[in-house]
Order: structure tokens, then C-alpha cells, then sequence
């Protein structure tokens, strides 16, 4: 009979609250610590991707999820000059979710709060030894069997050293307007690599009934005061400018404060694991956002790393749980790496090569067809040899 673990989850995020209901389901004993005082997510707006949606499936999440959120078809980005296409890509006869990070909270936690899964408030993680978490207070838990680091790109326990990008954006929650906007696709416009406006229909938040919108805006590194010291007016004339068709959303901006900064890093832990702790979500490797995968790649390395805790005892299942993410992890970390300097860098060169070269090569077969298995997160099989035998491939209507 395989053994009971008791479990400490770091971090009540995406990855951390997913593994949580998984592992419960496995009748492990299941603790998760969170920072704050009332749990709650932190961010505007995301895309989960049909991989990511399985897992919420299998939690049984994903109806509550795609009620919440917003089916988008397509991601079209358009040169703002000219209002040529630079992006084109389809999920053919599958979609991918926009909701607001807020409300898949809520659809996870829900998911949680059904199980046995013991919830620590106000518990924050900055270390962790002889197999107990240590807290900011200097208290320390129970010993536990494993430790799940899944407390994001902020983390305290993952050796990760990632490097920090040029570029990052700054994002709001609107009310998706009266607007000539298509609400079934996230729609951008670029001037070069160094201006970048995108606008995403994300569904419903919680408690509220008005369908939302995510903007964000690309904007270097340290470019936030500077952006904050010329002030909202400034900005809106240089955001009409790119794409006049937003006026109905960038009215509704009254505040720089509405504007939210979102830095980003890329690297990845070669070895996402350790002695009885193991590193899942931005803990275990970080990327740019401009392949909308970040989220589900910590909810199917939850979910790989519950198959391998099914399947081998704790000391084998996380080289297990390892190896089989390895493949997916590093495919897109690569291609992640590959395509952020052309949408987001300062570069005047692969602007040039993004649209005179690749975005015609990109809608013609083959690759037309790649770049749909590419949004759709399932290039390469996410969950390598752990991929439950029981389960069928990805639905394009999941």
C-alpha cells in the first residue's frame, strides 16, 4: 500500500493550489501556507491554454472556469502605421480561456476548499530546513515528508538565478466597452519592437456580472517612473497614436495608479528538486508572457508531479516528475526566448525580419499549423511518459 506523505505547499498560487486538490485526491495529508491575511491572486488578466484547461478538468475547476471566462479564437497583432499584420495565429477548432487572475483564483480555491486540504493564512515562507518551512515571524512548521515550493518568482526557497528581460508591461482591469473590437481574439498593435498596446476580452470578476477587458502596454524594465513623471495625458495621445480604435478603453484610465508594473525574467532550474522539496510554476523556471503559458506550465507541473506521487515513492518520484516535464519545459522556454525580442526589445532588425519574413512564412502550411500547436501548449506532450494512459489526447473542444 503506498504510503500516506504529509505535504507543505509554499504558496497558495496557481501550481500550489492545483497540486493541493490533486495530492488530496490521492488521500495525502495536504497543508498550504500563503502569505496573506485573506488568500486572493495578485495580476489582471491570462490565457489558459487548452493543456491547461485538462488540468482544470481533472480538479474539476474547468466548468466554473470557462463560465467565468472569455473563449478567444485568435491572437492578431497589426503594425500600427500601416495596419498590416505582423501575428496572425489560430486555435483552429479549439480556443483559448481569458479570465482574470482573480477569478481562476477563485475557481482553484473553491476546488481546494472541497477537499481535505488544511489552508495557514498569514504564514510567509523564507526558508526551509531539516525538512520544516521557516516563517517571517521565526516559526517554524511540522516536519513534512515533502515540501512543494510553488510561491512564484519571488520565492525564498528555489535556488533559481533568472536573468532579468529588457522589457516588461504595465496592465489594468477595464469594462469591455462599446467597441468595434472583436471579442473573440487578443488583439495587438506594434510600432517597431519598442511599442507595444495589446487589449484581451477576460470575462467576468468575481461577484460582478460586467464583462472585463486586460490592456497592457510594453515599457522597459525601468521605464515606470519615468512613464509616471510624463504623466496619464501624455501616455493616452501616445497610445491613440498606435491604435485610435482604443479610445473607449483608455477613457476609463483616470489614474497612472490604474496602471500596474509587470516585470518578467527568463531561466530555468536544471534540477527543479532536492532533498524531500521539489520546485514547481515560477519557482522551478520563468519566461516572458508572450506566449501565454505561464500559468499553464505551473498547473501541469502540478499535475505531472501528483502522477509521479501516484505512481513511485517520494525519493524517485520527483526525478521522475523532473524528466517528464523536462521536454515541454525547455521547448518553450527556448521558443519563448526566440520570439519576445522581436515584439519586445529595442532592436530595429528583427522588427523587419518578424514582418517581412517570418509573419509570411508563419500563415502559410506547415507552419501555420505548428504555430496552432504552439498557443495551444501541446507541441510536445506536457506530461511526457506520465500522461495518464486513461485519459484521451487534448480535445480541441475542452
Amino acid at each position: 500500500m503506498k504510503k500516506r506523505l504529509k505535504i507543505g505547499i509554499a504558496g497558495a498560487g496557481m501550481g500550489g493550489l492545483a497540486a493541493a486538490a490533486l495530492l488530496a485526491d490521492q488521500s495525502h495529508d495536504v497543508t498550504v501556507f500563503d502569505q496573506f491575511d485573506t488568500p486572493r491572486a495578485v495580476g489582471s488578466g491570462l490565457v489558459i491554454q487548452p493543456v491547461g484547461r485538462r488540468v482544470l478538468d481533472v480538479i474539476g475547476a474547468g466548468a466554473t472556469a470557462r463560465a467565468s471566462g472569455h473563449k478567444i479564437h485568435r491572437m492578431l497583432g497589426r503594425e500600427s502605421k500601416t495596419g498590416r499584420r505582423v501575428l496572425d495565429v489560430s486555435y483552429g477548432d479549439s480556443y483559448g480561456l481569458a479570465i482574470h487572475r482573480a477569478r481562476l483564483f477563485d475557481c482553484l480555491f473553491d476546488a481546494v476548499k472541497q477537499r481535505s486540504v488544511t489552508l495557514k493564512q498569514s504564514h510567509k515562507v523564507i526558508g526551509h530546513a531539516d525538512q520544516r518551512l521557516i516563517f517571517d515571524t521565526a516559526e517554524q512548521s511540522e516536519p513534512f515528508d515533502l515540501i512543494i515550493d510553488s510561491s512564484g518568482a519571488q520565492s525564498k526557497l528555489s535556488p533559481l538565478k533568472a536573468r532579468d528581460l529588457p522589457y516588461g508591461a504595465i496592465w489594468t482591469t477595464l469594462d469591455w466597452p462599446d467597441s468595434a473590437l472583436p471579442t473573440g481574439q487578443l488583439s495587438q498593435h506594434y510600432r517597431r519592437a519598442n511599442r507595444m498596446i495589446g487589449v484581451m476580452p477576460i470575462g467576468t470578476l468575481p461577484n460582478d456580472t460586467t464583462q472585463k477587458a486586460a490592456l497592457f502596454y510594453s515599457l522597459p524594465r525601468d521605464g515606470y517612473d519615468s512613464w509616471r513623471d510624463r504623466g496619464l495625458d501624455h501616455w493616452k495621445a501616445e497610445a491613440r497614436a498606435l491604435w485610435p480604435d482604443l479610445d473607449p478603453f483608455l477613457d476609463q484610465i483616470k489614474s497612472t495608479e490604474q496602471m500596474i508594473m509587470a516585470q518578467y525574467a527568463h531561466g530555468t532550474l536544471r534540477r527543479p528538486f532536492g532533498d524531500n522539496i521539489v520546485h514547481i510554476g515560477d519557482a522551478a523556471h520563468r519566461a516572458s508572457p508572450q506566449l501565454g503559458q505561464g500559468a499553464n506550465m505551473a498547473l501541469l507541473d502540478a499535475w505531472a508531479l501528483s502522477e509521479a506521487l501516484r505512481h513511485f515513492p517520494v525519493e524517485t518520484a520527483l526525478p521522475a516528475y523532473a524528466r517528464a516535464r523536462r521536454a515541454h519545459v525547455l521547448a518553450y522556454q527556448w521558443m519563448s526566448a526566440a520570439f519576445t525580442p522581436q515584439y519586445q526589445s529595442d532592436s530595429r532588425i528583427l522588427p523587419f525580419i518578424r514582418d517581412r519574413i517570418l509573419f509570411p512564412l508563419s500563415i502559410a502550411p506547415p507552419a501555420k499549423q505548428i504555430l496552432t500547436t504552439l498557443v495551444r501548449g501541446n507541441i510536445l506532450p506536457p506530461l511526457g511518459y506520465l500522461t495518464p494512459p486513461d485519459q484521451p489526447a487534448i480535445s480541441p473542444d475542452l
